[in-house]
C-alpha cells in the first residue's frame, strides 16, 4: 500500500514539474529576439551563415520602389547594395530616400536555379511576366539589377547571363543556383 502512494506522488510530482516545465517554453517563446547587428557587407559575404536569423543593419537608402514602396535599398560603407522588403510592414516612407536607415528584420536567400529561370521563360511566353524596372520595365530595376550585380538589359539577355553565371559556380562550388541575400523588415527607422 505504501508503494502505490510513493508511486501516486511520485506521478504527481512528475506532472507538476512537466507541466511547470511548459509553462518556461512558453514563456521563453514570448520572449523578443535578439538582432545580429551586422554589416551590410559583412552579410552579403556571410549571408548564407546568417540565413534565417534576425539581423540588425544600417544603410544610406538610396532607391525605394517606386510602385509600392515596398521595398528600398541600402548602400553599405564599402559600396555595396543591399535590398530590404517591407514584408508585414506594408510599405516604407518616401523619406527613407537619401536617409540612413537602421533596420531589423530575417535575413532571406533568394535562389536563382534552373527551375526558376525556365518559369520566367514561359511567363516570357505566355506574356504574364511582371515589369518592374524603368521606362518599359522590360530589363527590370536598374536598383535591383545593381545589386545582384546584373550588366543585362532584356529580360531574355538575364535569363542568359544568369545561366552563365550559375555554370561558373556549379564549376567552382558545385552549387547548381546563384544565391541572393535580402532583409524581411521587421521594424525600421530613419537615423539621419
Amino acid at each position: 500500500m505504501k508503494l502505490n502512494s510513493f508511486f501516486a506522488i511520485l506521478a504527481v510530482a512528475l506532472m507538476m514539474v512537466a507541466c511547470g516545465n511548459n509553462q518556461n517554453a512558453k514563456v521563453a517563446d514570448q520572449q523578443p529576439v535578439e538582432a545580429v547587428a551586422v554589416a551590410i557587407d559583412t552579410l552579403l559575404v556571410d549571408g548564407e551563415t546568417l540565413a534565417g536569423q534576425v539581423v540588425e543593419i544600417e544603410g544610406v537608402c538610396t532607391h525605394i520602389c517606386s510602385h509600392s514602396a515596398s521595398k528600398i535599398f541600402l548602400l553599405s560603407d564599402g559600396g555595396k547594395t543591399l535590398r530590404v522588403e517591407a514584408a508585414e510592414l506594408g510599405s516604407f516612407a518616401q523619406e527613407c530616400v537619401n536617409s540612413v536607415v537602421k533596420v531589423k528584420g530575417v535575413l532571406r536567400e533568394e535562389r536563382i536555379d534552373e527551375a526558376y529561370l525556365q518559369a520566367w521563360e514561359q511567363r516570357i511566353a505566355n506574356k504574364t511576366e511582371e515589369h518592374h524596372g524603368e521606362g518599359d520595365g522590360e530589363g527590370g530595376c536598374d536598383t535591383e539589377k545593381a545589386a545582384r550585380g546584373e550588366t543585362a538589359n532584356s529580360s531574355v539577355e538575364r535569363i542568359a547571363d544568369f545561366r552563365t553565371k550559375i555554370a561558373a559556380r556549379t564549376e567552382a562550388e558545385g552549387k547548381e543556383y546563384l544565391s541572393f541575400y535580402f532583409v524581411e523588415a521587421q521594424e525600421y527607422e530613419i537615423v539621419e
